[in-house]
């Protein structure tokens, strides 16, 4: 324990918890005068001051996003702070008054079967909000999965698994082995992609484990373990429990399929089929169906009401801002020197977040600006748009495509209407509209986005231009992502020819489409790219 606060602000008051992964203690932030959880990263976790600072910075880019997470299941985090010996990391953290479900298995006393349905359900509701951002938590486990005192089921440790890479099968100098295997999906165990359909597994684990009171798999090593996740079929629950419902039996065994294409689609199907073992609103607590002795009541939250964020694409836009289709032109109005002065000063402070990756707060800056501009300019004047447009970007650097999409789309839109649909705003607009469908998975749109904007370029600026060069390799790369390398191969290859004959073979994007072919030929069985 240190001798001096954290930081300077953070003061460590009691240990509370001890894990794999770190201590974790209460402690109080001086600053902004709450109670904070303080995790501290394990000193052999962090064996030199350059793998400190790496730790830290990945630390800093999971926090970024799984800060997105507007739910009330999920504790925020507020800090991570690399101490001056460079030895440990500590990670602060809301604070929050629960009991770990640890505390209430037991193969002796089984929980109803109401309780534990209604822990699940709250975990699939935190969970299809992480998925939406989207976040795997990697390592759902009972001791990560907290009761608070009302009965809210908390999900602790989201990105810490990415933070530290537990999901990679791997040991540590002294032999003992990094991640939970007892919830781990048979993909991590093999070491590969870990998906939202990771969490379907490790949520049947834990429920598996609620209903009969004994984790899933159980041996004498890790390894055997991990052969067991692999290989070995899953107990049926109803031969371990009899009053278990075949449904909800039937539902733990989809969850825990080996392949993740077998599972249920997503959480929210998940919360769908827990749903009819939940008791009804207004409800109340039948003898048989209450919880250990003394325990918070999970059932609560449906007994009042209580469902998962509704899929993506249920909802109007996510961006209230954004422009309605049939607005007329705008008649250009002049700038006041006083709101000039203010829009250079945001542009400045926007460009030093920026420089910094602190996207989020970059969007928020540029985004304070738009609406007194707008007052002053009009909705569509050029001195908005570039701030939305600002806004859409650091949106988009941040990873929060959602956000993004629909500012582009709008964006893209008025600045048609006011410099031409072919103007390079409205093009650029378009064109990043359509990677925010890319990354969103919406393939099909994203190349007839890029594919339509590349068409006008080739019209006005020819085949090799800097922005031509740009949109032809995003095609590709795009097409390559989805497997379909001889498509690839088709747009690729005459982009390196042109790159050659433009640009020569020394030049770093030239060496760049020169290496992604020599990728693909390898898989295709052709030789390698010369100039």
């Amino acid at each position: 324990m240190p001798d001096q606060p954290i930081a300077g602000r953070y003061e460590l008051i009691e240990q509370f918890s001890h894990g794999g992964m770190g201590d974790v203690w209460r402690g109080y932030d001086a600053v902004l005068d709450r109670p904070v959880a303080v995790k501290r990263i394990r000193p052999q976790s962090v064996t030199s001051p350059q793998l400190a600072e790496e730790f830290k910075k990945r630390f800093q880019r999971e926090a970024r996003i799984t800060a997105r997470i507007q739910h009330p299941g999920v504790p925020q985090v507020y800090d991570a702070v690399l101490d001056e010996s460079y030895t440990d990391l500590f990670l602060v953290m809301e604070l929050v008054d629960g009991v770990p479900l640890t505390a209430y298995v037991h193969p002796d006393q089984p929980l109803p079967v109401t309780w534990a349905v209604a822990v699940a359900a709250q975990v699939a509701t935190v969970l299809s909000y992480a998925h939406d951002v989207p976040v795997v938590h990697r390592d759902l486990k009972p001791s990560n999965i907290l009761v608070a005192r009302d009965g809210t089921v908390k999900v602790l440790d989201f990105g810490i698994a990415a933070i530290l890479r537990t999901d990679v099968t791997k040991l540590t100098a002294t032999g003992s082995p990094i991640g939970t295997y007892q919830y781990m999906a048979p993909e991590q165990v093999r070491g590969g992609r870990v998906t939202p359909r990771t969490d379907l597994y490790a949520l049947g684990c834990v429920l598996h484990e609620l209903l009969c009171g004994r984790p899933l798999f159980s041996g004498d090593s890790e390894f055997q373990l991990m052969n067991q996740h692999i290989n070995a079929a899953p107990t049926p629950l109803r031969q371990l429990r009899q009053d278990v419902p075949a449904e909800l039996e039937e539902l733990v065994l989809h969850l825990l399929r080996k392949a993740p294409e077998a599972r249920p689609a997503d959480m929210q199907e998940v919360y769908e089929r827990l749903a009819p073992f939940l008791p009804p609103p207004g409800e109340r607590t039948a003898p048989e169906e209450a919880g250990p002795a003394g325990a918070p009541d999970p059932t609560g939250m449906f007994r009042r009401p209580y469902a998962p964020r509704a899929r993506a694409g249920a909802g109007a836009p996510r961006d209230a801002a954004a422009l309605p289709g049939n607005a007329q032109a705008p008649i250009p109005q002049p700038v006041p020197e006083a709101l000039r002065a203010q829009v250079r000063e945001v542009h400045a402070h926007y460009a030093a977040l920026m420089e910094e990756e602190r996207y989020s707060q970059a969007a928020e800056v540029a985004g304070e600006m738009i609406e007194p501009a707008a007052r002053a300019l009009g909705a569509e004047n050029k001195v908005v748009l570039g701030l939305r447009r600002r806004r859409a970007f650091s949106r988009q650097l941040g990873g929060d495509h959602r956000a993004a999409l629909p500012e582009f789309e709008a964006l893209a839109e008025a600045y048609g209407r006011i410099s031409g649909p072919t103007s390079e705003e409205a093009l650029d607009c378009r064109a990043q509209a359509a990677r925010c469908r890319g990354e969103l998975g919406e393939v099909t749109d994203a190349l007839s986005g890029l594919r339509g904007v590349l068409d006008v370029v080739r019209s006005v600026d020819g085949d090799v231009s800097e922005y031509a060069v740009e949109l032809r390799r995003d095609i590709g790369m795009l097409l390559l992502a989805q497997g379909l390398a001889a498509e690839a191969l088709g747009v690729l290859e005459p982009l390196h020819q042109d790159l050659c004959l433009v640009f020569g073979p020394d030049d770093e994007l030239t060496a760049e489409v020169a290496g992604t072919l020599a990728v693909i030929r390898l898989d295709l069985g052709g030789s390698p790219p010369s100039c």
